[in-house]
């Protein structure tokens, strides 16, 4: 008789656990990503609060200086470095014919 107390507190407190858990990686992941504000696409700048930071240093607390927005977004990928080719930047030559002409 008792294990079905046992089952049923199991269950529903498991499905607790599951639903918080999968709420947590839905919120995550319709965070916006970069620096932009998700209301007005503005810059947003940087803040500094010790809380947040702790508790989810993985997540940028962030404000809007255009529309007061505040709150948290992911943090961009750092851009990728893409190397430079003989091509794509002028010798010094062809810059010094340039200032002359």
């Amino acid at each position: 008789m008792w294990w079905d107390a046992v089952i049923f507190i199991g269950f529903f407190g498991g499905m607790f656990i599951v639903r918080i858990i999968v709420a947590t990686i839905v919120f995550f992941w319709i965070l916006p990503e970069g620096d932009r504000c998700p209301l007005c696409d503005a810059h947003t700048l940087r803040v500094q609060s010790k809380g947040w930071n702790r508790i989810i240093p993985w997540l940028r607390t962030s404000w809007c200086y255009e529309c007061g927005w505040h709150g948290l977004l992911r943090p961009m990928p750092p851009p990728s470095r893409v190397p430079i080719t003989a091509g794509t930047v002028p010798s010094e030559r062809s810059r010094r014919r340039e200032v002359s002409d």
